[in-house]
Order: structure tokens, then C-alpha cells, then sequence
């Protein structure tokens, strides 16, 4: 991922709550604003490895498959990671949630670059990518402590 935004929280739970609630991706919906329905379409011990998301976040609505893999640890530390198998107007879509263990419970940073098949200024995708991040850390922190 070139050319990515980042962002961290804390969220007050341990890094394997908070890695539950990344992981059941069919409860987006439920908190996720932008996420208007989930099918996951493969997993493997528990974690999904492919998952088809409908998306609505005003201006993009979009249907989009992701590929995941879930390299953490049993305490739930680790990162997770995702990226585009098709979409109908994303080109790219590159994502990681990295959970690590944090005096208040657990620090996550989320790491995104997007692209899409309509002409954006880079300037403009950078913003778009860090009001997704922002959004979905709170709505993540709200979830889980919630």
C-alpha cells in the first residue's frame, strides 16, 4: 500500500474482544453506518475469508468482495487484512486493522488506500479515506465498548 491514510484509537477492551467484533463481519450492518448488508462467501476456522459488502456512504454506493487473511495471535493481537476482489466502482481497496495490546486495553491503527474508476484529484481520495478510517474507529470503539 504506496499511498495510504492511517489512523489509531484506543478502545477499552482486550485486543481478542475487539478482534471478535472485526471478525463477525455479518453485524456490520448493525454499527457499521456505510455497510448496508454482508454474505460471506468463504471462511476457514471461524474467520471469514471472502466476503461480499454493499456499501452506501452518500456519494459511493458500491458492491464490493474482499479477501481477507488473519494473522494474529490468540490473545487477538495481530492484523488483520483485506483487499478488493471486485467492485463495481472501486478499483482498490486495500485494508488493515493492527490490535495491539495497550495499558487501556487495546491499541488499534487502521490503515487504508482506495481508488476508484472515476477521475478523483489524490488530494480528494486521501480525505475520503481518512473520514472512512475515522468513521469506522469510532463506530468500531462504540461496538465494542458499547
Amino acid at each position: 500500500m504506496a499511498e495510504r491514510t492511517e489512523s489509531s484509537i484506543t478502545v477499552d477492551a482486550a485486543p481478542a474482544d475487539v478482534l471478535a467484533v472485526i471478525a463477525d463481519l455479518g453485524s456490520y450492518p448493525e454499527w457499521a453506518r456505510a455497510v448496508k448488508d454482508v454474505e460471506v462467501l468463504s471462511s476457514r476456522a471461524g474467520r471469514p475469508l471472502q466476503a461480499r459488502f454493499v456499501v452506501d456512504s452518500g456519494p459511493i454506493k458500491d458492491t464490493q468482495v474482499l479477501e481477507y487473511t488473519w494473522p494474529t495471535g490468540k490473545t487477538g493481537t495481530g492484523t488483520v487484512s483485506w483487499r478488493l476482489v471486485e467492485a463495481d466502482i472501486t478499483s482498490k481497496l486495500d485494508g488493515a486493522y493492527e490490535l495491539k495490546k495497550a495499558d487501556a486495553g487495546t491499541s488499534v491503527t487502521y490503515r487504508l488506500a482506495v481508488d476508484v474508476r472515476i477521475p478523483m484529484l489524490g488530494m480528494l481520495k486521501r480525505k475520503a479515506e481518512k473520514v472512512i478510517i475515522d468513521t469506522a474507529l469510532k463506530e468500531l470503539k462504540k461496538r465494542v465498548e458499547g
